[in-house]
C-alpha cells in the first residue's frame, strides 16, 4: 500500500469513527452534537436540495424538513456512511417536493383548459355556467392572473386579460383583434403553458 493511499484510507477511517461518536452523542441526548452535525453539513445539503428544486425559498424550507427527518431517523441509522445516508434523505425529499409541485401545476392547467370546448361551442365565456365550484376556482384564477400579470411576458397580457379578467369568449377576443378563433386558441395555449412552467406550487395555494 502506497503512502498516499494509506493516508487517504486512514483519514477516511478516522472520519468514520468521528461520525459514529457524533451520532452516538446525539442519540444520548447531546444537543450540542446535533448542532455540530448541522453546522458541518448544512450548506452541503442545502446545495444538494437546491440543485433539484432550483428555488432558494423552497430549498430553505425543504432543508428544515430534512434536518428534522434526519434527527428523528438517527435511531435507524446503521453507521454505514453518514453523509451518504443524509444525502439520500435530502434528495428523496427534494424529488417528492418537485413531483408534488408539478402535479399542482398540471391540475391548475387542467382546471384552466377543461371548460374551453363548452365555451367555444356556445359562444360564451367557458367559465359562465359551470356551477358554484367552478365559479370559485375561476375567481381564484382570475385574481392570480390579475395579481401576477406583471410577471407574465407582455405578448400574453392582452389575451390573458381578455380571457380571465374580462371573461370574454374565444370568439369575442378573436373578433376584437380581427383574427381567427384558432389564432386566439393557439395564443392562449402558449400563455397557459408559460404559466404552467413558471408559476410555482405556492402560487396555487
Amino acid at each position: 500500500m502506497g503512502i498516499v493511499t494509506c493516508v487517504y484510507l486512514c483519514g477516511e477511517e478516522e472520519k468514520h469513527i468521528q461520525e459514529q461518536e457524533l451520532v452516538t452523542r446525539i442519540l444520548n441526548g447531546d444537543e450540542a452534537a446535533f448542532r455540530e452535525l448541522v453546522a458541518t453539513y448544512r450548506q452541503y445539503l442545502f446545495q444538494t436540495i437546491y440543485a433539484i428544486v432550483r428555488h432558494t425559498k423552497d430549498a430553505e424550507d425543504i432543508s428544515q424538513d430534512v434536518w428534522s427527518r434526519i434527527f428523528f431517523s438517527l435511531p435507524q441509522y446503521q453507521m454505514k456512511g453518514l453523509k451518504t445516508w443524509m444525502t439520500r434523505i435530502a434528495v428523496n425529499r427534494a424529488i417528492d417536493f418537485k413531483r408534488s409541485a408539478n402535479r399542482r401545476r398540471e391540475e391548475m392547467t387542467a382546471e384552466m383548459e377543461a371548460p374551453i370546448q363548452e365555451g367555444q361551442t356556445s359562444g360564451t365565456h367557458p367559465f359562465s355556467s359551470n356551477g358554484v365550484e367552478q365559479e370559485v376556482l375561476t375567481k381564484e384564477t382570475t385574481e392570480l392572473v390579475r395579481r401576477k400579470l406583471h410577471q407574465i411576458p407582455a405578448n400574453y397580457h392582452e389575451v390573458l386579460t381578455a380571457y380571465y379578467i374580462h371573461h370574454q369568449s374565444y370568439q369575442d377576443i378573436a373578433s376584437a383583434h380581427g383574427v381567427t378563433v384558432k389564432t386566439i386558441e393557439s395564443k392562449l395555449y402558449r400563455a397557459k403553458q408559460w404559466l404552467r412552467n413558471n408559476w410555482k406550487e405556492e402560487d396555487f395555494l
